[in-house]
């Protein structure tokens, strides 16, 4: 109605009391999202002075503890730590009796869907797995990235609705993977996405290399417009030299590569072979210059 204000978050039903064991980027970002939503983080675990220091200005008024007292105090508990820590936690806090009976006990991994946290499920806990598909630097905007991203979901069934419910009141949307698809869904972020830094860095350096001076200004708008055409339009999207059969082109870029940089030519080559292999496969690309390509890709 005209004139009538928003409602208090704090009036919402429902609302959670939440403990974040791991108060790094992830952690208090996703933190202060609940925050928003209406929920109150109550207590968070901090080990490096930087985490400690980043969970007191931004959730000052969870007080700050050992992961057990912060699984103790709240009704979700968030398990923000790295993939690789996150199987001995699960155990560690299942094998040391840490109450979890009816607690969401929720983890932001992209490698792992809910089974890594069966010590936990054991012991009575309510297991969610919610990965949120995007990068964090640690400053405070990293609420605002939250807005519109996707989030992994795996959960066991009866517990989808709580998951999906808890991503969209943090601004995401919620995308299901089921739990024997979590690497296959992980590995595909990671190559796209780090990988993708990789290529960038390394185009910067060949080209400085090549003598320009401000190779980033350079490749902006070409690698703006590149992302946005495979994001688009797919591998229709593709141009360059392997797109149009260009054998003598691509024989000349791995040549030269091979002089300046062995490491660039293997990436380079790899990458060409792929791409001429889906170009072939969308009718882009004719047989016989798919075959002349190989040649000038040949170890």
């Amino acid at each position: 109605m005209p004139g009538s204000e928003a409602p208090d978050p704090a009036d919402r039903p429902a609302r959670l009391s939440v403990g974040v064991v791991g108060a790094g980027r992830v952690g208090t970002a996703l933190g202060v999202a609940l925050e928003h939503a209406g929920h109150r983080v109550v207590a968070v675990s901090a080990v490096s002075e930087a985490s400690r220091r980043r969970a007191a200005e931004r959730l000052p008024d969870a007080e700050v503890t050992d992961p057990r007292e912060v699984v103790g105090a709240a009704e979700l508990v968030l398990l923000t730590v790295p993939d690789d820590a996150l199987p001995e936690l699960a155990g560690g806090l299942a094998a040391t009796g840490t109450p979890v009976e009816g607690r969401l006990v929720a983890h932001t991994s992209g490698r792992y869907g809910a089974a890594v946290l069966d010590p936990l499920t054991g012991a009575g806990a309510l297991p969610l797995a919610l990965h949120p598909v995007m990068t964090f630097t640690g400053r405070p905007d990293d609420v605002n990235r939250l807005t519109g991203i996707s989030f992994g979901v795996t959960a066991p069934e009866p517990l989808r609705p709580v998951a999906e419910a808890l991503v969209l009141e943090m601004g995401g949307e919620p995308a299901w993977i089921a739990e024997e698809r979590r690497p296959l869904y992980h590995a595909a972020l990671a190559g796209g996405a780090n990988h993708l830094v990789t290529l960038v860095v390394e185009a910067m350096d060949l080209l400085r290399r090549a003598g320009v001076d401000e190779p980033g200004r350079m490749l902006g708008p070409l690698l703006g417009a590149a992302l946005d055409n495979g994001l688009r339009l797919g591998i229709d999207g593709l141009s360059g030299p392997v797109a149009r059969g260009d054998a003598g082109t691509v024989g000349e870029h791995v040549a030269e590569l091979a002089r300046v940089s062995p490491e660039s030519r293997r990436a380079y080559v790899a990458l060409a072979r792929l791409t001429a292999d889906r170009a072939l496969a969308a009718g882009r690309l004719k047989p016989e210059d798919a075959e002349r390509l190989l040649e000038a890709l040949a170890d």
